[in-house]
């Protein structure tokens, strides 16, 4: 093809220089909202102690497709990829092929996130050992040229366990390592009774929450099977971590204030954030350097815009702009 124009992101790969802007990249953090990754990429910008050139400010990367919000902090990307599968595999895709034309060696991708937990505390943070459709199998399913395509929804085990090992005694909170089922739905799909619709009854609930606790099934949400399928089938280590908000053998709505929630959404950050800190810490002693951008060896960034063609990047924001 002329140009590969990653559409929902805004970029392209005549349009940018996209070794320039992304060819350091070595995380790609993704979570539901855009305010969310936001406030992790300031956090991560902390932790890892890095700088923005004086007089500037951290950018929406993606700020013209009007979908996606996309924040780059040295070797971080944080990236919001909207609800539920559609949304995510669409957003997965596009940097996956970020990632291929930005020539980046074994990028890790986590997805940091929230839940509703199975016979567990709210607040708890859930690292998925195995993620599973609404029918438990360890697959995702797409249609493609109108076939069924299956494809195993596997996740990283040693990142698992490293991200088990960084839990400390002051955490505040309980870490649970288990099974997570990926609905296609909030409502009808994952038991709720207060949806615009119901036709089973509160005993028929119960009964199939305690047969997916049965099952080993710790949460539920709407992106880890197709997060893991698509990671594992593109060769890239990755990891969930979601933090819970309701016990769903309880509730089906909220019942904690927003603040409790907000604070809740920090956990999976903070875990996720650590394991960075931490790898970054040991690429610097392995490189037995000093550097001045703070924990990781990576001595130069590019936080603005690179565009190799004006007249292509043009497109492309027009493009993107475009909401037919």
């Amino acid at each position: 093809m002329d140009q590969d124009i990653l559409y929902h992101l805004a970029l392209g790969n005549e349009s940018h220089d996209l070794v320039e802007m992304f060819g350091d990249i070595k995380f790609v953090c993704m979570g539901g909202t855009p305010r969310r990754m936001e406030i992790f990429a300031h956090y991560i910008m902390s932790e890892i102690g890095y700088k923005l050139p004086t007089g500037t400010a951290l950018k929406d990367i993606s700020k013209f497709s009007y979908r996606y919000s996309m924040y780059k902090v040295g070797p971080v990307l944080s990236i919001s990829h909207g609800m539920g599968i559609p949304s995510l595999s669409i957003l997965l895709h596009e940097v996956i092929k970020l990632m291929y034309h930005a020539k980046v060696k074994d990028p890790i991708f986590f997805r940091i996130g929230t839940c509703g937990g199975i016979g567990i505390e709210p607040g708890s943070v859930v690292i998925t050992e195995e993620a599973v459709n609404g029918l438990l199998k360890p697959f995702h399913e797409v249609v493609v040229l109108g076939k069924v395509v299956k494809r195993p929804s596997l996740l990283n085990k040693k990142l698992i366990r490293d991200l088990k090992l960084l839990i400390t005694p002051e955490d505040p909170y309980n870490l649970i390592v288990g099974k997570t089922m990926c609905t296609d739905d909030f409502y009808e799909g994952q038991g709720r009774m207060d949806g615009a619709f119901c036709e089973f009854s509160e005993i028929e609930k119960i009964e199939y929450m305690e047969r997916l606790q049965k099952n080993d099934v710790v949460n539920i949400e709407m992106e880890c099977s197709a997060f893991a399928a698509l990671t594992y089938h593109a060769g890239i280590k990755s990891a969930i971590v979601c933090v819970t908000f309701l016990d769903r053998l309880k509730h089906d709505q909220l019942v904690h204030p927003k603040e409790v929630l907000e604070e809740w959404q920090q956990r999976p950050q903070v875990l996720v954030a650590r394991y960075i800190k931490r790898y970054l810490q040991k690429m610097q002693t392995k490189s037995s350097t000093t550097f001045d951008s703070g924990y990781y060896p990576y001595s130069n960034f590019c936080s603005s815009m690179s565009v190799k063609s004006p007249r292509r990047f043009k497109l492309v924001q027009q493009e993107s702009e475009s909401y037919d």
